[in-house]
């Protein structure tokens, strides 16, 4: 086993029985799973759903996996930067080091539900909202893109080898009802306004380049807020009038 990968594998049967079912599979879906690893949850995906891409970067596993099951087709490479295939939902233990890029990459893409395994204290922040003092880039960009909710907290020693931390499955739907922004735009504004959190909204977007005629047109309560205190849906209304500033 390779820490360094995060690979601490998902081995108790109640547990990847309950993610499946969360999962509501049918013979018409075809699931995305990251991390397959030794295969325990990429068996019962096999036995529910039509089709499974499963994604392994440690090549000795991904042989392994390699034929063991009809409707599977084994991806070898980094969940980052490999194709990712077609596929309407998304069921993954995920490997921990790479759960906020990971995360991002799935949410523009699109998708049913989520059923994603994460280290307990990162699920925390993504379901936090302005003014709480964990609320920050990850929970609005959650926000922005999805609902998200705990399914169940995970003990650790439903995985081998242990890991030090516990964890939590969450359950993710998209959002239908959202402004309709540029997701990389959204994602980059996102970025630039907490790495400013304790400025005023104002002197953010002033300092992005937008013009202070531009700054009149929007709403003055909105510009003395402090960026940990916006709604997702707050900043996202804000990329156009970005947008159109920049192309000015």
């Amino acid at each position: 086993m390779k820490r360094r990968k995060g690979q601490n594998f998902l081995v108790d049967p109640e547990i990847i029985e309950d993610i499946a079912k969360c999962a509501c599979l049918s013979k018409t879906d075809r699931v995305l799973e990251i991390g397959a690893g030794t295969g325990n949850l990429t068996k019962i995906l096999a036995e529910r759903a039509g089709f499974v891409s499963a994604i392994e970067v440690d090549p000795r596993l991904a042989a392994e996996l390699q034929g063991k099951f009809d409707n599977v087709q084994v991806i070898r490479g980094d969940a980052l930067k490999v194709e990712l295939p077609d596929y309407n939902k998304v069921v993954s233990n995920l490997p921990y080091q790479i759960s906020s890029k990971i995360t991002y990459r799935l949410l523009t893409r699109p998708f049913e539900v989520a059923v994603l395994m994460y280290q307990r204290e990162f699920a925390q922040r993504m379901l936090t909202g302005p003014g709480d003092g964990a609320y920050g880039r990850l929970a609005m960009i959650i926000g922005y893109f999805c609902f998200a909710e705990t399914v169940e907290m995970i003990s650790r020693w439903s995985f081998y080898p242990t890991p030090n931390v516990e964890s939590s499955l969450l359950k993710l739907r998209p959002r239908k009802n959202r402004p309709n922004v540029d997701a990389a735009q959204f994602m980059w504004l996102v970025e630039k306004l907490f790495a400013n959190r304790r400025k005023k909204v104002k002197k953010v977007l002033y300092t992005l380049g937008v013009p202070k005629q531009k700054l009149a047109e929007i709403d003055p309560f909105l510009l003395e807020r402090r960026p940990e205190e916006l709604w997702p849906d707050e900043a996202a209304n804000l990329v156009g009038i970005i947008l159109t500033s920049a192309s000015q």
